[in-house]
């Protein structure tokens, strides 16, 4: 053993660095699921900054210093607070947001998001093809689109209204009705943030034969 320590130290060393860079500095995640249609699909990889919010002892979720504050509408990749699975949504509101959501409408401190350039598509969900609808959603001068399915039977286009609380966040997925997000496992803990995903790396079509999506390469994330 020490003798192939010794011939490949240098790999190992770099191997030992390149696991540090990952899980302190800069790291990809893929996307697994459609809770962040249709912005995000399924065979996208994106760029995530760990150092945009937190820098914490790698491999932990100590904190050892804050270099940034989350924003409302960030896509944030966090360890959720149910059982530590890593998760993608968007961060919605803040520490101390009252936040609501009536018949699919999104509001915030008394503020209502508005909705425009609806689009009527057809989305897969399971083997079936069901129809959705994606909308440009206004909120706090920032916009994203989001998509609703309102074939999918859930109490949850209506909640609140709920007060985040200190040293918290609320985080939605962007495929509103087809999303396990704050609404099932609560709001999220600052130190339990990873990074802001930035931009997609490299996309392939799961869904159909792995075909390279070139036009997602290098697409931004941020409004």
């Amino acid at each position: 053993m020490k003798g192939f320590i010794r011939a490949n130290k240098g790999f190992i060393l770099f191997m030992l660095l390149f696991g540090v860079f990952r899980t302190a500095v800069a790291d990809w995640n893929p996307i697994p699921s459609a809770s962040m249609r249709p912005n995000l699909l399924e065979g996208d990889v994106v760029f995530v900054n760990r150092l945009a919010f937190n820098v914490k002892v790698p491999l932990t979720d100590h904190v050892i210093t804050e270099t940034g504050e989350p924003q409302r509408g960030d896509v944030v990749t966090f360890s959720s607070p149910r059982d530590g699975t890593r998760l993608i949504k968007r961060l919605i509101a803040l520490p101390g947001d009252v936040v609501e959501m009536r018949d699919e409408v999104l509001v915030i401190n008394g503020q209502p998001a508005r909705y425009d350039s609806v689009q009527q598509v057809t989305e897969p969900l399971g083997a079936a093809q069901v129809p959705a609808l994606r909308l440009v959603e206004h909120s706090d001068g920032r916009t994203r689109r989001v998509q609703l399915i309102p074939r999918i039977d859930t109490p949850l286009r209506d909640f609140g209204p709920v007060t985040v609380p200190p040293g918290q966040y609320m985080m939605l997925g962007d495929n509103r009705d087809n999303s396990i997000d704050s609404r099932y496992y609560g709001f999220v803990p600052r130190n339990l943030l990873i990074g802001r995903a930035e931009r997609v790396l490299v996309s392939a079509d799961t869904l159909g034969n792995w075909a390279p999506r070139f036009e997602r390469f290098g697409m931004s994330l941020r409004d």
